[in-house]
């Protein structure tokens, strides 16, 4: 199994979460891949799909704030 490298973009606290709980967050993976946090949009999201796009029965569509992505652009690898 993966193991977190490092945040990718600001911490929540950064962002401006009073609490820094509950909130979306990005992280780069040992083997090269990300986890993110969000909100699970899947079933209000998956009739929205296009047709050249589909998930795994265990994947889950993950919504997450523009502000989230943004902030975390500078820290996302270009290779």
């Amino acid at each position: 199994m993966s193991q977190i490298i490092r945040r990718i973009g600001a911490s929540p606290r950064a962002r401006g979460s009073v609490s820094g709980q509950n909130c979306p967050d990005i992280f780069e993976l040992s083997d090269g891949n990300f986890a993110i946090i969000g909100t699970d949009a899947t079933t209000a999201l998956d009739a929205e799909l296009p047709s050249d796009a589909s998930r795994a029965a265990y994947e889950r569509i993950v919504v997450v704030t523009r502000e989230t992505l943004v902030r975390a652009k500078a820290d996302i690898p270009d290779d």
